[in-house]
Protein backbone atom coordinates (compact mmCIF):
# COMPACT_ATOMS: atom_id res chain seq x y z
CA UNK A 1 0.00 0.00 0.00
CA UNK A 2 3.10 2.48 0.86
CA UNK A 3 4.19 1.82 -2.94
CA UNK A 4 0.76 2.50 -4.30
CA UNK A 5 0.84 6.02 -2.46
CA UNK A 6 4.13 6.92 -3.42
CA UNK A 7 3.42 6.07 -7.32
CA UNK A 8 0.28 8.31 -6.47
CA UNK A 9 1.60 11.11 -4.63
CA UNK A 10 4.75 11.56 -7.10
CA UNK A 11 2.19 11.39 -10.39
CA UNK A 12 -0.18 13.83 -8.95
CA UNK A 13 3.03 16.28 -8.99
CA UNK A 14 4.45 14.87 -12.30
CA UNK A 15 0.83 15.54 -13.50
CA UNK A 16 0.28 19.16 -12.51
CA UNK A 17 4.06 20.28 -13.04
CA UNK A 18 3.03 18.79 -17.04
CA UNK A 19 0.26 20.65 -17.00
CA UNK A 20 2.14 23.77 -15.76
CA UNK A 21 4.85 24.07 -18.39
CA UNK A 22 1.82 23.02 -21.17
CA UNK A 23 0.14 26.09 -20.15
CA UNK A 24 2.96 28.64 -20.24
CA UNK A 25 5.23 27.17 -23.52
CA UNK A 26 2.23 25.08 -26.01
CA UNK A 27 2.06 27.85 -28.57
CA UNK A 28 -1.41 28.56 -29.57
CA UNK A 29 -0.61 30.60 -32.30
CA UNK A 30 2.03 28.46 -33.68
CA UNK A 31 0.22 24.93 -32.35
CA UNK A 32 3.50 23.64 -31.46
CA UNK A 33 3.19 21.78 -28.43
CA UNK A 34 6.64 23.08 -26.57
CA UNK A 35 5.21 22.25 -23.19
CA UNK A 36 4.43 18.87 -24.19
CA UNK A 37 7.79 18.32 -25.82
CA UNK A 38 9.89 19.73 -22.81
CA UNK A 39 8.18 18.01 -20.46
CA UNK A 40 9.02 14.76 -22.24
CA UNK A 41 12.53 15.82 -22.81
CA UNK A 42 13.08 16.96 -18.98
CA UNK A 43 11.12 14.02 -18.00
CA UNK A 44 13.71 11.89 -20.15
CA UNK A 45 16.78 13.39 -18.72
CA UNK A 46 15.40 13.29 -15.11
CA UNK A 47 14.85 9.54 -15.21
CA UNK A 48 18.20 9.11 -16.95
CA UNK A 49 19.65 10.71 -13.67
CA UNK A 50 17.31 9.25 -10.91
CA UNK A 51 17.58 5.42 -12.49
CA UNK A 52 21.43 6.21 -13.13
CA UNK A 53 21.83 7.56 -9.04
CA UNK A 54 19.86 4.61 -8.09
CA UNK A 55 22.42 1.91 -9.64
CA UNK A 56 25.57 4.06 -8.98
CA UNK A 57 26.19 2.25 -5.25
CA UNK A 58 22.26 2.02 -5.01
CA UNK A 59 22.23 5.63 -3.67
CA UNK A 60 18.52 5.89 -3.92
CA UNK A 61 16.62 3.22 -2.26
CA UNK A 62 13.59 1.54 -4.08
CA UNK A 63 10.36 3.79 -2.06
CA UNK A 64 12.57 7.36 -3.53
CA UNK A 65 12.74 5.20 -6.91
CA UNK A 66 8.61 4.96 -6.82
CA UNK A 67 8.23 8.29 -6.12
CA UNK A 68 10.42 10.04 -8.57
CA UNK A 69 10.84 7.83 -11.29
CA UNK A 70 7.57 6.02 -11.57
CA UNK A 71 5.50 8.28 -10.26
CA UNK A 72 6.52 11.46 -10.97
CA UNK A 73 8.41 11.40 -14.18
CA UNK A 74 5.29 8.62 -15.06
CA UNK A 75 3.06 11.72 -14.19
CA UNK A 76 5.31 14.12 -16.06
CA UNK A 77 5.99 12.85 -18.99
CA UNK A 78 2.96 12.11 -21.54
CA UNK A 79 2.97 9.24 -24.60
CA UNK A 80 -0.70 10.18 -24.66
CA UNK A 81 -0.55 13.49 -25.25
CA UNK A 82 2.18 13.00 -27.69
CA UNK A 83 0.38 11.11 -29.90
CA UNK A 84 -2.85 13.06 -29.78
CA UNK A 85 -0.75 16.09 -30.54
CA UNK A 86 0.74 14.03 -33.46
CA UNK A 87 -2.81 13.31 -34.83
CA UNK A 88 -4.06 16.93 -34.96
CA UNK A 89 -0.80 17.19 -37.04
CA UNK A 90 -1.60 14.76 -39.47
CA UNK A 91 -5.21 15.70 -39.49
CA UNK A 92 -4.39 19.43 -40.16
CA UNK A 93 -2.11 17.96 -43.38
CA UNK A 94 0.97 19.52 -41.42
CA UNK A 95 3.18 16.37 -41.93
CA UNK A 96 6.59 18.62 -42.03
CA UNK A 97 6.07 19.25 -38.22
CA UNK A 98 4.38 15.94 -37.52
CA UNK A 99 7.68 14.70 -38.74
CA UNK A 100 10.31 16.92 -36.97
CA UNK A 101 8.05 16.66 -33.44
CA UNK A 102 8.25 12.89 -33.84
CA UNK A 103 11.57 12.47 -34.90
CA UNK A 104 12.96 15.24 -32.06
CA UNK A 105 10.64 13.74 -29.34
CA UNK A 106 12.40 10.63 -30.10
CA UNK A 107 16.11 11.37 -30.75
CA UNK A 108 16.34 13.71 -28.21
CA UNK A 109 14.21 11.84 -25.85
CA UNK A 110 16.54 9.15 -25.99
CA UNK A 111 19.79 11.28 -25.67
CA UNK A 112 18.61 13.08 -22.43
CA UNK A 113 17.70 9.38 -20.72
CA UNK A 114 21.58 8.62 -21.66
CA UNK A 115 22.83 11.78 -21.14
CA UNK A 116 21.59 11.87 -17.50
CA UNK A 117 23.07 8.32 -16.96
CA UNK A 118 25.82 9.50 -18.13
CA UNK A 119 26.21 12.64 -16.06
CA UNK A 120 25.72 10.22 -12.95
CA UNK A 121 28.21 8.53 -13.90
CA UNK A 122 30.88 10.38 -14.28
CA UNK A 123 30.48 13.78 -13.47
Amino acid sequence: MKQLLLVFLGGGFGSAMRFLLGKYLNSSATGIPYGTFAANILGSLLIGIILGVAAKNEAINDQYTLLLATGFCGGFTTFSTFAYENHVFLKSGDFMTFFLYTIASFIIGFAAVFLGIFLVKYV
